[in-house]
């Protein structure tokens, strides 16, 4: 069906990601609910995408208002409706290409004004104390300590640390080649601490593996395992605010702007198609700078 052929272009044309995918899929269907007027999901069988291609010609921009004062009205938040649009753009894009429609609906439609929100960091003695909580006896434990202290030494995503493999790292020059959002690649640098607890968990196993970090079985370690093991250390550790990898992330790009690093240098690092992307961190900076100045000097 034609929203199927959409999300097979998505991958083929553009490198989404699965996750990415599932998301425009979930958006697109919500508004094909609200075209059929059946948001139901108990309603008696009735092919959506079959009704939305006899009737999408009919899609205009006073249908896209509607559909946003739907949302409105559900009580859905500004970056959700700025998501769906996103999708419902890109839809009726394909549709045009595909000459099933003449026109795109939701070309002149105003997204919703999003803040953008200050990332959430920890300070440089918790993250040292997170990293040196985390036990080295087993070989799993290893695996453990090496992967975050390579998160935190390099600020990947998590999506990049579970597809990297041995061939990414350069131990010489002290680089990995990560994978990044639609295939770009990018050459990111690693520090000694990351690179040294590295070679110890990966001499521990007892046979050459392509994927980096392996669960207990030797296969490539899920998205959804680095997180539990996260939120397992961070208890275990004994911080009490929540931390995901994408926090350790945001800790990477601010304590180096912290430092004096360049903000195109961590852009480049972390693989911003964007500077605006980046600078929010600056902000993250100059909180930190300001409670440093409060704190420390006499007149403040």
């Amino acid at each position: 069906m034609i929203v199927d052929r959409f999300i097979e272009i998505l991958v083929a044309e553009k490198g989404y990601s699965p996750h990415t995918c599932r998301a425009y899929r979930s958006d697109i269907m919500d508004f094909l609910h609200f075209f059929a007027n059946r948001p139901d999901e108990t309603d008696p069988p009735f092919d959506l995408q079959k009704h939305f291609m006899a009737k999408g010609a009919d899609v205009n921009k006073n249908t896209m208002k509607r559909y946003l004062a739907q949302q409105v009205r559900a009580g859905k938040q500004k970056k959700t409706m700025s998501r769906r649009l996103s999708a419902l753009k890109a839809f009726f894009e394909f549709l045009v290409r595909d000459k099933q429609i003449s026109v795109n609906p939701v070309d002149g439609i105003p997204f919703p004004k999003l803040g953008k929100p200050i990332p959430r960091v920890l300070t440089v003695e918790d993250v040292f104390r997170l990293l040196d909580s985390i036990k080295t006896n087993t070989w799993l434990e290893k695996r453990n300590h090496a992967m975050f202290e390579t998160f935190y030494s390099t600020g990947m995503r998590i999506s990049e640390i579970h597809g990297m493999d041995m061939d990414h790292i350069d131990f010489h020059n002290q680089v990995i080649r990560v994978s990044g959002k639609g295939g770009k690649q990018r050459m990111v640098p690693v520090g000694r601490r990351a690179l040294t607890s590295l070679k110890n968990y990966r001499d521990t196993l007892s046979q050459y593996l392509t994927p980096v970090f392996v669960n207990k079985d030797l296969g490539r370690l899920s998205t959804r395992s680095i997180r539990r093991i996260l939120d397992k250390i961070v208890i275990d550790c004994g911080l009490h605010v929540p931390v995901s990898p994408h926090v350790l992330r945001h800790c990477f790009a601010t304590h180096m702007l912290d430092c004096g690093a360049d903000l195109r240098g961590i852009q480049e690092i972390l693989g911003h198609a964007s500077l605006s992307t980046t600078q929010v961190y600056t902000h993250v900076s100059m909180d930190h700078l300001m409670q440093v100045y409060d704190n420390a000097h006499p007149r403040s």
